[in-house]
């Protein structure tokens, strides 16, 4: 039988207990080692537990809470670990949750696969991690870096197969009970820029080993390559919206309110509203003559596809600016400034900065979000590393007209910066040109965990399909 050692953080001498009786349940368990007064994120850490451990697999519990193994469940994992030849394996859990009445419950908390562009460094592995010894020396040995933060990160990027089992084999104590909505902005969270810093430099590694890391040479944008025409107008504000009585008012006349040296319009899709949204900018448009207001005949468009239809709408400018129906541009200056970027930066996209707010437009946490991972030399390999690329996003409308958006309502704009990048220029602004309102009506706001997982499992996907076309790029260019 195959033989386990245990590695757990410290904690108080009751809790250690609890958690090592749960692994002395298995016949495959054969000691605990406490990690006390370091921390499991340190390259340090990782190798003195390489150097430490003896049997044929490590298992590695990251919390400082107590944990309950299944019955047999270690058992279970290494035999999986067997049959699989796994180098790194994961499992589904349940967490203790607060209930309504104060007493702790028992929730599922199933996990998803790890695809090979699953390269966000906050992937949901679980606090269990259970790797193959050989296999764990080797990588831990070839790490030729100190890490203070993202040890974990570079470790689980060297393992070559790793294994999701989509069983619930463990329990442990849940300590981040915020909604979805307020979890969504922690990677780009100011306060932990020391920490992204660390990430983007394991990732650009992982890159280069893998062949997929682009070096910072760009096309320039050419009319002549999409078949030159003629533009009514220099710039559109694209607004795709779905039931936004309480807000789309707001982000049209933010939009409508813009001052510039050329002309431009807006484009609403209303995407068959039934709130009394349709009435409403039938009403704005009658009176603003540069504001389109699109129904779609189609019904089955999600966010990529209102967009598809606005940007190959005839009025469509040269530039399609992007602008949420729950959201509203800073000051009048944002678009001249968006399109001052495209002519002085010689880009195909911009990517802007924005303001965290309330609904009443009140600053909270985390604040200004300015993205300032995404840099000229690395910022379309760190792109892959990251959950979205900021707002407001704008596009050359050529090029945009040639690649599309998925017909999706999340991640299409992460896509085609993805894609687009891989190519061309993303040009920054560091001004705040937009106010992200969160509020209880966002789309994104409370999301349960099947649906959490959902959406990261189709970015984690749009990562893997530009990685692999990163590759073959890279490749073909040697």
């Amino acid at each position: 039988m195959s033989s386990i050692e245990c590695f757990i953080p410290s904690m108080s001498a009751e809790d250690i207990s609890v958690t090592v009786e749960s692994f002395s349940r298995s016949d495959a368990f054969t000691g605990v080692t406490i990690l006390s007064g370091v921390s499991l994120r340190s390259t340090e850490t990782l190798r003195s537990i390489a150097e430490a451990v003896s049997e044929k697999f490590v298992l590695i519990y990251t919390k400082d809470l107590p944990l309950e193994m299944g019955m047999f469940a270690l058992d279970r994992m290494l035999a999986i670990a067997e049959d699989t030849g796994a180098d790194m394996l994961y499992a589904d859990h349940y967490k203790l949750v607060a209930g309504a009445d104060g007493q702790p419950q028992r929730k599922r908390h199933p996990l998803i696969a790890c695809q090979k562009g699953a390269l966000r460094d906050d992937f949901d592995f679980g606090s269990v991690l259970v790797f193959r010894t050989a296999t764990f020396r080797r990588a831990v040995r070839a790490m030729d870096t100190d890490y203070e933060f993202g040890a974990l990160y570079d470790l689980r990027l060297r393992m070559k197969n790793i294994v999701h089992v989509n069983e619930y084999l463990y329990t442990e104590i849940e300590t981040d009970d915020r909604k979805s909505g307020e979890k969504q902005f922690d990677y780009v969270d100011p306060r932990n820029r020391a920490v992204q810093i660390e990430m983007e430099k394991i990732c650009t590694a992982h890159l280069k080993r893998i062949g997929a890391w682009l070096k910072p040479e760009f096309k320039d944008p050419d009319i002549s390559e999409f078949g030159a025409r003629e533009f009514l107008v220099t710039a559109t504000v694209v607004i795709p919206v779905f039931n936004r009585i309480r807000t789309v008012k707001d982000a049209v006349e933010s939009a409508l309110n813009q001052k510039c040296d050329f002309p431009y319009n807006v484009i609403v899709v209303d995407n068959h509203s039934s709130d009394g949204t349709t009435g409403l900018l039938e009403e704005l448009a009658s009176k603003n003559d540069n504001l389109i207001h699109v129904v779609p005949a189609k019904h089955d468009l999600g966010i990529g596809g209102c967009w598809n239809l606005a940007v190959h709408h005839e009025m469509c400018g040269e530039y399609a600016v992007q602008l949420d129906s729950d959201d509203v541009y800073s000051g009048p200056d944002t678009l001249q400034k968006i399109v001052d970027a495209f002519r002085e930066q010689k880009c195909a996209m911009v990517v802007g900065t924005y303001q965290m707010t309330d609904f009443q437009m009140n600053p909270i946490p985390p604040g200004i979000i300015d993205h300032k991972e995404w840099t000229e030399d690395n910022g379309r390999n760190n792109a892959l590393r990251v959950n979205g690329l900021g707002a407001p996003r704008a596009f050359w409308t050529p090029l945009l007209r040639t690649v599309n958006l998925p017909n999706t309502s999340y991640g299409e704009d992460y896509a085609l910066g993805l894609r687009i990048s891989r190519e061309y220029r993303i040009g920054r602004i560091y001004d705040v040109l937009y106010c992200c309102r969160r509020w209880e009506g966002n789309s994104d706001a409370a999301l349960d965990v099947g649906k959490v997982n959902a959406n990261n499992q189709y970015k984690d996907r749009i990562r893997t399909w530009e990685l692999e076309a990163r590759i073959r790029m890279v490749s073909r260019s040697k």
